[in-house]
């Protein structure tokens, strides 16, 4: 799979994170766990992205 192609996946993945992590914040009896563990995966995506952004950089063009 081309770089570019990884990234917006794993942004997409992110997105629906972020959209998951605001839907369990609206509930007043929001489980501190859940949010702990969306709140880790969101982060390790994030750091995939940019790790495959900085190879993307690096990788000869053509």
């Amino acid at each position: 799979m081309p770089i570019e192609a990884r990234i917006r996946e794993l942004d997409a993945r992110h997105t629906r994170l972020d959209a998951q992590l605001d839907e369990v914040a609206k509930h007043p009896s929001a489980d501190s766990l859940e949010m702990a563990n969306l709140k880790k995966e969101k982060l390790r995506i994030k750091e995939q992205i940019e790790a495959l952004r900085t190879e993307s950089l690096r990788s000869p063009v053509g």
